[in-house]
């Protein structure tokens, strides 16, 4: 059985999409990060950085002691070989996939974060910052825009990268965006979410939060305000 520590936001899903693509069975396990359940110590020997989402295999590729791991492309990339499906085996096909997860861990998924931040969480905008992030986003719709120009996923086939990149397209309004100006990226992302295991791994855990934002006000010192631990 794989234990899944879990809140839903797009990193979060990025792990219930591959899981349900792939038909596999898991323990979910809500994390609550606004009321700071990540800083447990339990939860810290898993998830060293103490984010999520982090998974415990207790029936590990190859045998041996449960195995833990946190970092979402890392779990993708572990689930996907596992299991034999959504990262290709051949390696000029697979590394394709992995420089384009690489993107979205490096790159798609903290600007989009950024954005989010400093156009919903402050108080009082910074224009700078506000617009800083906002542009650095437009900028990366753009080149994935263009990379979907002749080409139905992010890969030779549906993979991993395609299942990491759209959470993080998902919630394009708040990032400021307007998928009619990419019709690539959107002709791509609407066409991910018909695909019933999409649906339902975005889905996982959205009654927690009863529809409403991720992140509080009672909840940002939490997320926030959090420096290193030391000790």
């Amino acid at each position: 059985m794989l234990d899944l520590y879990y809140w839903p936001t797009p990193n979060g899903c990025k792990v219930t999409i591959l899981l349900h693509e792939l038909g596999v069975a898991y323990n979910l396990i809500p994390l609550d990060i606004g009321a700071g359940d990540q800083f447990k110590p339990d939860f810290a020997k898993i998830s060293p950085n103490r984010r999520m989402p982090a998974i415990v295999d207790h029936e590990p590729a190859g045998g041996g002691p449960p195995l833990a791991l946190f970092e979402s492309g890392a779990i993708l990339m572990y689930l996907a070989e596992k299991h034999g499906r959504y990262w290709p085996a051949d390696v000029r096909t697979r590394y394709e996939v992995t420089q384009w997860l690489m993107w979205q861990m490096g790159g798609l998924g903290p600007m989009c974060g950024q954005a989010h931040h400093f156009r919903q969480y402050v108080n009082t905008p910074v224009p700078y910052t506000t617009d800083r992030y906002t542009n650095e986003v437009n900028r990366l719709y753009g080149v994935l825009d263009a990379h979907l120009v002749d080409k139905e996923f992010i890969g030779e086939e549906y993979s991993i990268a395609d299942m990491a990149c759209w959470p993080w397209v998902k919630p394009y309004k708040g990032q400021g965006q307007d998928l009619d100006k990419f019709g690539n990226l959107k002709r791509w992302f609407l066409a991910l979410n018909q695909r019933a295991g999409v649906r339902e791994g975005w889905n996982v855990g959205r009654e927690w939060i009863r529809g409403g934002p991720v992140v509080t006000e009672a909840s940002k010192a939490v997320l926030f305000g959090q420096t290193a631990v030391r000790g």
